[in-house]
C-alpha cells in the first residue's frame, strides 16, 4: 500500500517509508528535481516547496506527514506552460546564479507575490530570510521581485 499525495495538482502514490523526507520523495521517485536536498536541516532554504499555500522546507517533512495535504514544486509555479510573473521578472532582470538556491527563492517569492501583492522592499528581504545564495548580493533579485509586483 503507498502513500497517496496531492503534487502540483496530480495524484501520486510514493513506495517510499513514510518517514522519508519529502524532497527525496519528490526528486527520486516523481522526478521532480527542482527542491534541491542540501542542508537538510531546514535552513538553507533550497527544498522549498509550497504545502497547502505556505513555504515549507520539504526536508523536514516525512512524507507520510504530507499524505492529504496539496503540494506545489516550483515546477507546478509555471502559468499555461510558460513562466509565471516571478519567473519572468528573475529572468528579465537576469537575477538567475547557479541554480541550486534559485528553486527555493521562485517558491518563496511567488508566495509573497500572491500573499502580499503590496509588498515592499524590506518584505521581499523579509521574505527571502529562509533561502540562502552564495552567489549573489540578493540585490538583482530583490529588483526582479519589485518588478513582478509591478506587472501584477
Amino acid at each position: 500500500m503507498g502513500l497517496s499525495l496531492t503534487v502540483n495538482g496530480d495524484h501520486l502514490t510514493s513506495t517510499a517509508d513514510p518517514i522519508t523526507p519529502l524532497v527525496d520523495v519528490l526528486r527520486e521517485e516523481f522526478y521532480l528535481t527542482g527542491a534541491k536536498p542540501v542542508c537538510r536541516e531546514g535552513f538553507c532554504g533550497a527544498c522549498m516547496v509550497l504545502v497547502n499555500g505556505n513555504p515549507t522546507p520539504s526536508c523536514l517533512v516525512p512524507v507520510a506527514l504530507a499524505q492529504g495535504h496539496d503540494i506545489c514544486t516550483v515546477e507546478g509555479l509555471a502559468a499555461n506552460g510558460g513562466l509565471n510573473p516571478m519567473q519572468a521578472a528573475l529572468e528579465a532582470c537576469d537575477a538567475v546564479q547557479c541554480g541550486m538556491c534559485f528553486p527555493g527563492m521562485v517558491v518563496s517569492l511567488t508566495h509573497l507575490l500572491a500573499t502580499r501583492p503590496e509588498a515592499t522592499r524590506d518584505d521581499i528581504r523579509a521574505a527571502l530570510t529562509g533561502n540562502i545564495c552564495r552567489c549573489t548580493g540578493y540585490e538583482r533579485i530583490i529588483e526582479a521581485a519589485l518588478l513582478a509586483l509591478a506587472t501584477k
